[in-house]
């Protein structure tokens, strides 16, 4: 989550990483809509890296 500058409400990024990486990263973690990846999936970053996923399939990947 990121603040709108506009509104100043929190809005959804989009983006799913480790805790480590999106606190890194000064991103705000909402646990009402965390969710989790499998690690094969995590790039050296600490986010989610889809062609990652495409490698390491799993029957409800993204």
């Amino acid at each position: 989550m990121e603040v709108d500058p506009d509104t100043g409400k929190a809005v959804w990024t989009g983006i799913t990483g480790t805790r480590a990486a999106l606190q890194r990263d000064r991103f705000t973690i909402d646990p009402k809509v965390a969710t989790y990846c499998p690690t094969d999936w995590v790039d050296e970053r600490g986010y989610l890296d889809a062609e990652l996923a495409r490698k390491h399939r799993r029957p409800w990947s993204i």
